[in-house]
């Protein structure tokens, strides 16, 4: 894929950084995790078996991909879920359904053909 930039939440974000973000599996459980609301460092560290400063560390790719944003209160930093910035993401698995949806029309065609 194309490092193209997108506009979002007015700075730019090369799509790589988008993917790359999303590629590690702590990292999209986290995304998940944030899906239900806002959460402190402390509340998404405490659901993994990493250090609070390795979790930070991923929060941060994920700030830094445009995915997540951090407000702070008090003492205390809170994660949101930016979901927009997830779009390209959308859109290139939209270019896939189209080509399964096909490949499953066709295999549904041939099973319900007599074959013999």
């Amino acid at each position: 894929m194309a490092a193209t930039a997108r506009k979002i939440a007015d700075q730019m974000i090369p799509e790589d950084d988008i993917f790359r973000a999303i590629a590690d599996p702590t990292r999209r459980a986290i995304l998940d995790q944030l899906r239900k609301g806002p959460c402190t460092v402390n509340t998404i560290a405490s659901g993994f078996d990493q250090t609070r400063p390795g979790i930070s560390k991923h929060l941060r790719v994920l700030r830094e991909a445009g995915i997540v944003e951090e407000a702070k209160s008090g003492r205390e930093r809170f994660y949101r879920l930016k979901p927009t910035t997830l779009q390209p993401i959308d859109r290139w698995i939209l270019t896939y359904r189209g080509f399964w949806q096909s490949q499953l029309d066709a295999l549904k065609l041939y099973m319900e053909t007599d074959n013999d």
